[in-house]
């Protein structure tokens, strides 16, 4: 048990039977009275997402995640298929577990899965991947004084923003954090 002073943003904790991960951590000391500890969480098995409060001297019931790492190896429409890189097991997840992130998913990308008494809840992406430009906007130089930009679509179908000198076939990294554009490779 942890005192609910020590939750910080990415500390997993039990509740009432539910698993959470901390986003935000607010410590509010008023006037008067106890100080209220206000934290967002996200359930870990429903992805839901809130906010709740606790009163200083509060207690929850902290966890240990245990971190796999595992190779992605395919998506069988419902399922993404990964290997465990020491035990080549092969756990599936949900596609819709990973959301629009799968997107960064292709074959032989390295990512960790997390799991919690052999359940698989969560998964954490490498900072960055590298990959190939499928389809690009026809773009003008024009007046470049702004920093001219236009939309690519990699061979996984995600979306991004990238310099106009970035061509259809090049190979691009991208941060898998806000899917920005790093550099070309």
């Amino acid at each position: 048990m942890i005192d609910v002073n020590q939750l910080r943003k990415g500390t997993n904790f039990t509740l009432d039977g539910e698993l959470y991960k901390v986003l935000d951590y607010q410590h509010i000391k008023t006037g008067r009275g106890n100080a209220t500890i206000r934290v967002q969480v996200r359930n870990l098995r429903t992805n839901s997402q809130f906010e709740t409060t606790f009163t200083s001297g509060d207690r929850v019931k902290d966890i240990h995640i245990d971190t796999i790492q595992v190779e992605y190896l395919f998506d069988d429409g419902e399922f993404l298929n990964f290997m465990d890189i020491e035990t080549y097991e092969q756990p599936q997840l949900r596609k819709d577990v990973f959301g629009d992130s799968f997107l960064y998913l292709k074959e032989n990308t390295l990512l960790k899965l997390l799991q919690y008494e052999g359940e698989f809840l969560d998964y954490e992406l490498p900072t960055s991947v590298e990959h190939k430009i499928a389809d690009a906007e026809m773009a003008v130089a024009g007046d470049t004084a702004t920093g001219a930009t236009k939309k690519v679509t990699t061979e996984t179908g995600l979306q991004v923003t990238v310099p106009l000198f970035v061509n259809v076939g090049d190979t691009i990294r991208i941060d898998t954090r806000d899917g920005s554009y790093i550099t070309r490779v």
